[in-house]
């Protein structure tokens, strides 16, 4: 498994992915993923702009609530084994490894239901981690719920080690959750 470029060549793979995680029931995200699956059919070029904006050029993003708040400067990478299996994104401010309040983490990833228990996960992160040496980096944090087992295990095999509990924002949930330090 690598993590590839979103690119036009794989478009498909990911819309039919987006599509079979929605008609199962599994996207973790369903909004987002509807949100996605439209975008992709409407405007695929600006899609695939936002998944690669390290300069946060494409505008802002819009909350479950409905609110605006400014883009980080972030990329998404595709899970690839052949097929789609998921992705991961990094996000983060110049010169500083403080996120806004609403954003959880500077990683953020999910493998396709039907891809899981094959180390894509812990692999991908592995993968990312460079990009944040490369930004001068000396951690990057990521976050899970409490009873998120599976995740733990990811971030812990990357070197990961517990940084607080916290509540997550109402936009979020407002449940609890756990922070996770990655320090490089």
């Amino acid at each position: 498994m690598e993590i590839i470029r979103p690119e036009e060549r794989y478009l498909e793979s990911y819309r039919l992915a987006l599509i079979q995680s929605i008609s199962s029931g599994t996207a973790a995200y369903l909004d987002r993923a509807q949100s996605e699956l439209s975008e992709i059919e409407t405007a695929p070029e600006l899609f695939l702009a936002k998944q690669d904006d390290p300069s946060a050029l494409t505008g802002d993003i819009k909350l479950s609530d409905g609110s605006f708040v400014p883009r980080l400067p972030g990329f998404t990478r595709w899970m690839w084994d052949g097929d789609m299996c998921g992705e991961i994104n990094f996000r983060w401010q110049n010169g500083t490894t403080e996120l806004p309040p609403l954003c959880l983490g500077h990683i953020g990833y999910e493998v396709f239901s039907w891809k899981r228990n094959n180390g894509y996960a812990t692999e991908a992160l592995r993968q990312i981690l460079p990009e944040a040496i490369k930004l001068g980096m000396p951690f990057v944090e990521l976050t899970t719920d409490v009873d998120n087992l599976f995740s733990q295990k990811v971030i812990k095999n990357n070197g990961g080690v517990l940084y607080e509990k916290f509540v997550k924002p109402a936009v979020h949930g407002g449940t609890d959750g756990l922070r996770f330090r990655i320090y490089l």
